[in-house]
């Protein structure tokens, strides 16, 4: 059976996801290891190879309390696993934004990304996979989740004892609707190099007890996606201009 290849482009649409998935999950960006613990590895994870990052992850757990690394916090169980799927991830490959932007629209699609956009699943039922990948991201109905029944704004991971959802449900909603405008401009542009994160070693700062998503800065990476969506009409612009860029949370998965 023949590998996938691991996306060397992001469309801008998926971008505003990412950068929404991103900022919840690791509010400190790129270098963002679990907790914080960033400043307790000896070089940025930025500077790491995909090797170094999967051996220095072997022990993360029981130091950190958790593997998850970067911007969207994943688990070393995921990166493996990513690894063994696609014919194009070197060990050899610098873990730094870009990689991480790809490999984070690489766990879009998987959980059913581009089905999303083609109108084959709705916002309900690609919210629970991405409440699946993402354990800081709310169910958008009442479902059965991976320990007991939850109920909508709710972890799927609910009930482990560690997890819980840090963003409200029809934030989420509003989020993914944009993300559906943007997407229908993305046929005549078609998809954009990833862009270059601004800052892959920001100041590392303490967790807020309750993380609350605040405004984001406007990036040059995100300009083409920007820029489609202000064509879409004003009401979707101000869903973007509400998209946050600091929070606080882990990755599920193994």
């Amino acid at each position: 059976m023949s590998k996938k290849t691991l996306p060397s482009s992001v469309p801008p649409a998926a971008m505003i996801l990412l950068k929404f998935i991103g900022g919840i999950e690791a509010p400190m960006g790129y270098e963002t290891v679990y907790d914080n613990h960033q400043d307790k590895l000896p070089e940025p994870l930025t500077s790491m190879t995909v090797s170094e990052v999967l051996q220095a992850q072997r022990n993360w757990t029981s130091r950190f309390g958790s593997s998850a690394s970067g911007y969207y916090q994943i688990m070393r169980a995921t990166l493996l696993g990513i690894q063994e799927e696609v014919s194009n991830l070197p060990g050899s490959a610098r873990y730094d934004g870009e990689l991480q932007d790809r490999l984070g629209y690489y766990l879009l699609v998987r959980r059913g990304y581009e089905k999303f956009i083609a109108g084959q699943i709705g916002i309900v039922q690609f919210g629970k996979a991405l409440a699946q990948e993402w354990a800081s991201f709310p169910v958008l109905a009442d479902c059965q989740g991976q320990k007991r029944a939850v109920r909508r704004g709710q972890s799927y991971y609910a009930g482990d004892g560690i997890n819980k959802a840090l963003v409200m449900p029809d934030r989420v909603e509003a989020v993914l609707r944009s993300v559906l405008a943007a997407a229908k401009t993305d046929a005549d542009t078609g998809p954009l190099p990833v862009p270059k994160p601004e800052n892959d070693n920001p100041a590392p700062a303490a967790p807020a007890e309750d993380p609350v998503p605040t405004r984001p800065s406007a990036g040059s990476g995100l300009a083409a996606a920007v820029a489609a969506v202000v064509a879409g009409g004003a009401a979707v612009w101000g869903l973007l201009s509400d998209l946050p860029c600091q929070w606080l949370g882990v990755l599920c998965g193994g």
